[in-house]
């Protein structure tokens, strides 16, 4: 008699296996590549996993499938023009999923994530910049009606006294007692004459 197949899946698994890759490559164990980077005579280099790299980056994936292998199992990469803390920084999300950057930095996160062709972090900061963009947006608009508010508030004065054209109607055929006007108005009276 056969049983009914069941689904056994973890939730905590990815994060798992990313926390424990992170602090492989922290540590140095069983890192594949050293990927050096340099930007304007500031250099860096740093120990990563060949497997991250490339299944987090198309840049690197083609990098690694198209090597020659001439030193044994370890390659090197270097980067050119890209800087040491984005270069950081974008190790940091692709071996965690998550990053923390100044404002400023996000438009040159998504440069180097467009260069080394990650598309996860590509989304991710379009989205920041969309989000922070929007909440611009909001402010400006928020700002703008304020000063209307505050444009009309100055332009009605808070005591309107009574206006004339209240007191007085316009119109002079109407009979407004004590003037000595006749029921009848002005077209009566041209009519007398």
């Amino acid at each position: 008699m056969e049983s009914n197949p069941v689904l056994l899946e973890s939730k905590s698994s990815p994060i798992n296996l990313l926390n424990e890759m992170q602090q492989l490559r922290l540590l140095g164990h069983l890192c594949d590549v050293t990927v050096s980077v340099e930007y304007q005579g500031v250099r860096a280099e740093f120990p990563a996993h060949k497997a991250v790299l490339a299944a987090t980056s198309k840049f690197f994936k083609e990098v690694f499938l198209n090597e020659k292998p001439v030193d044994g199992p370890h390659s090197n990469v270097f980067l050119n023009e890209v800087q040491v803390a984005d270069f950081a920084s974008f190790l940091e999300f692709v071996y965690t999923a998550r990053v923390e950057v100044e404002e400023d930095r996000v438009q040159r996160m998504l440069e180097i994530a467009e260069k080394l062709k990650c598309l996860d972090l590509s989304e991710t900061c379009f989205q920041l910049k969309k989000q922070m963009l929007e909440s611009v947006l909001l402010e400006l608009q928020n700002f703008s009606e304020s000063q209307s508010s505050e444009e009309e508030s100055a332009a009605r004065p808070s005591a309107v006294p009574t206006a004339k054209a209240e007191r007085d109607p316009p119109d002079s055929s109407v009979a407004v007692p004590g003037r000595g006007a006749s029921p009848e108005g002005p077209a009566a009276k041209s009519k007398e004459r």
